[in-house]
């Protein structure tokens, strides 16, 4: 299996959970307002110890389209998000969000998704 292929497994394999859906304020930073659906995939286990977290773009069909790379100062630490369904402009939304005074994120685009 490579990486994409795992990844398509775990969201197969465990439930997606939102937690924060679109239109909803951060819990600690209420200035954020979440442009799409945000949540985690229930029984695994991301860096920061709670499930890995995914975007949930308005595209209708649920493949892997990217992950997105994040480096956090004030939590000082890095985390894997999977964006599942997101075109372009959400894709954009998402860098929007995640590109700020204390955290800056990459996407990196699915090859094989066209």
């Amino acid at each position: 299996m490579n990486f994409w292929e795992r990844f398509e497994a775990f969201i197969t394999e465990h439930e997606i959970v939102i937690d924060r859906p679109k239109g909803s304020q951060h819990p600690k930073y209420p200035q954020i307002v979440y442009p799409l659906d945000y949540g985690y995939l229930k029984g695994t286990t991301a860096g920061d110890g709670s499930g890995i977290d995914v975007w949930i773009g308005s595209m209708d069909e649920r493949k892997i389209t990217g992950v997105v790379i994040t480096v956090d100062s004030l939590k000082r630490d890095s985390e894997v998000k999977i964006l599942i369904g997101c075109n372009e402009d959400d894709k954009k939304k998402i860098l929007k969000i995640v590109n700020n005074s204390h955290m800056s994120g990459i996407i990196i685009d699915n090859p094989i998704i066209e």
